[in-house]
């Protein structure tokens, strides 16, 4: 394989948290014309390093995706496409992008998303090292090998699975657990044939993509109604995600956990608390860590301006929790701590239903 910087070993005394001030959009307000909260990354940041759980010296910064570690999934013909303003606006969906210059679009849209994509790929190889990781920004599950959409320009979710298939040995098998409120054709298309790639996907049916093709790479596909609430969201993740799990353990898990199922998001169209929201993260983490699987966890779609706190204050729960620590995160899923909440979770789940 290519020689990437993406792979060299990070500091051990950081958390397993990727992030990099370069993730965020700003430029002469053309962001706000965007349903997107374009600084939501930063502000997760900040909501973690105000509750003291993290400072700047101890998240591994990350990268920028280059064009080479790019190939690793993308055709050159779709990275050249990048190169006009006007494709660049329909996929982030920001119409006047295509009348700006491209060395503008390259600098202030496309490598906050590259930095993204080469968090995405750090954070890979850091879940396999520690058992966990999160990279505070990337998902970008509308896009896959030659074609973007719905604000992804990367496939950095492919790439990241790419990546470990080829270069971290025994990772054979991933699954991909896509939570965010919009299909994940992106790397639906991409694993397409691919029996390493297990993807179980819960959405709502009636919006973007709608992807016919896409949708017969899922494995496991769990289709929404419009304005779902917590109670039957939280029980069908809870039983899929143990049922995916059952049916295939995988080397490594992608959780794509975008907060865009929050209730009064414009475009997901369901209804989930912010407390659904945590819970939710909380029932992935405690499948994986239960079973030993590292997880990666992406932040992916959320469009609103209490977004950014809700996914600090998961993380947090999590930390709170012990499903995320940094100690922890070295020795594998041992902890008793976690074991006994494990233990008393699944009764919760047993009443539930």
């Amino acid at each position: 394989p290519h020689r990437t910087e993406l792979y060299e070993d990070s500091p051990s005394a950081c958390w397993p948290i990727v992030y990099s001030p370069d993730y965020n959009i700003t430029f002469m307000g053309l962001e706000k014309l965007h349903p997107f909260d374009a600084g939501k990354w930063g502000k997760v940041i900040n909501f973690l390093k105000e509750e003291k759980l993290i400072a700047d010296d101890l998240i591994v910064q990350a990268r920028e995706a280059t064009d080479e570690d790019l190939l690793v999934v993308h055709t050159r013909r779709y990275l050249n496409k990048l190169k006009w303003s006007f494709v660049v606006a329909t996929i982030t969906e920001i119409p006047p992008v295509a009348f700006l210059p491209n060395f503008v679009v390259q600098r202030k849209v496309l490598k906050p998303l590259r930095t993204q994509t080469g968090g995405t790929i750090m954070a890979g190889k850091l879940a396999v090292d520690r058992g966990w990781a999160i990279n505070v920004g990337g998902g970008f599950h509308h896009c896959s090998s030659d074609k973007g959409g719905g604000f992804c320009a990367y496939a950095d979710i492919t790439l990241a699975i790419k990546f470990l298939f080829e270069r971290v040995q025994g990772v054979s098998k991933a699954t991909i657990i896509d939570l965010d409120a919009h299909q994940g054709n992106g790397h639906e298309r991409d694993f397409m044939d691919d029996h390493r790639v297990y993807i179980m996907d819960v959405y709502n049916r009636y919006i973007y993509p709608g992807d016919g093709f896409a949708k017969r790479a899922i494995k496991r596909k769990v289709e929404l109604e419009w304005g779902t609430e917590d109670t039957e969201y939280l029980q069908k993740v809870h039983t899929h995600v143990e049922g995916a799990l059952n049916e295939l353990k995988p080397d490594i898990i992608v959780y794509n956990a975008g907060t865009d199922i929050l209730d009064g998001d414009p475009l997901g169209g369901l209804a989930i608390s912010p407390q659904g929201i945590v819970k939710r993260d909380e029932v992935v983490f405690k499948a994986a860590r239960r079973r030993r699987i590292p997880i990666l966890m992406v932040t992916s779609g959320g469009y609103q301006k209490r977004t950014a706190r809700i996914i600090a204050d998961s993380i947090l729960n999590l930390h709170n929790l012990g499903l995320i620590d940094k100690e922890l995160a070295a020795s594998g899923a041992g902890n008793p701590k976690v074991e006994q909440m494990i233990r008393d979770s699944a009764k919760d789940f047993s009443n539930l239903s």
